[in-house]
């Protein structure tokens, strides 16, 4: 294997890491930059699903603590009881949709003008929202309620559009219900925890006869490189999140997507 392919997935890891747990779509920054730069990953989706993993496993560790108090204390009545039923119940309607449409929505949607279109729009919303979001009038995850906690799971749904962001979903419909923001990231960064790990077994299992591990050092590398810069985005969001809020995150997407068009329109 060549030094440009290892540079290539060390790369594309960095872009995971990035944007998983950023408002802004890191299947969308995944789907541009691989155009941008041309690049060819294993054969089947080893390197989709291994820089997805390594993304995943930074939340994993940055919230092991609260992980395991969750596990330990689910069993009898109390806070941790009701912070995992929150979990269930948000990861429910993107688990049953996800299931459904999955291969419809991935022949159909998975193209750079539907991200471009996906991203303005997101962005946009961001922007309104946070100016006309409600006084939150929740500050802990342990106060979301049932219903909340469902909406925001529909809300995780819609990011199954390319370009749309699975925290960027969650975020906002959190916001909308009267979520305080760092409380709000922290939902979403827990609840993409059991939705990830689901999509990405159930990816490994749909694509069981395709995958080819031959290219182990592309994946080893991807890998890692998300896993390290996911930790660190995602502990520096939950540093300053409270303070500049995501309306920067807004702008950016709007930038961004149309400069894709900008790029799409004249070839």
């Amino acid at each position: 294997m060549d030094f440009g392919s290892l540079f290539s997935a060390l790369f594309m890891g960095i872009v995971e890491g990035l944007t998983e747990f950023l408002p802004i779509s890191s299947t969308g920054h995944l789907i541009l930059f691989g155009e941008l730069i041309g690049f060819e990953g294993p054969p089947g989706k080893a390197f989709e699903i291994s820089v997805q993993l390594g993304a995943i496993l930074a939340v994993v560790v940055i919230y092991r603590h609260l992980i395991m108090d969750l596990l330990r204390g689910m069993w009898r009545p109390g806070a941790e009881r009701f912070y995992v039923i929150n979990l269930v119940l948000a990861f429910l309607p993107a688990a049953v949709i996800g299931a459904v449409l999955h291969k419809t929505i991935t022949e159909l949607l998975f193209t750079p003008w539907v991200v471009a279109v996906a991203l303005i729009l997101g962005g946009i919303a961001i922007i309104v929202i946070e100016r006309a979001r409600p006084e939150p009038t929740i500050r802990s995850v342990p106060e979301i309620g049932p219903l909340a906690a469902l909406l925001v799971g529909f809300g995780q749904a819609l990011a199954m559009i390319p370009g749309t962001s699975r925290s960027g979903a969650t975020i906002i419909t959190a916001l909308l219900i009267g979520v305080e923001r760092r409380t709000a990231a922290e939902f979403s960064f827990m609840l993409a925890i059991p939705t990830m790990f689901a999509a990405t077994f159930y990816s490994l299992f749909k694509a069981r006869h395709d995958i080819d591990f031959s290219a182990f050092g592309q994946i080893g590398v991807g890998f890692v490189a998300a896993f390290i810069v996911a930790f660190f985005t995602v502990r520096a969001v939950l540093a300053v999140i409270g303070r500049i809020g995501f309306t920067p995150f807004g702008w950016y997407r709007i930038g961004l997507g149309l400069v894709v068009m900008v790029a799409l329109a004249f070839g």
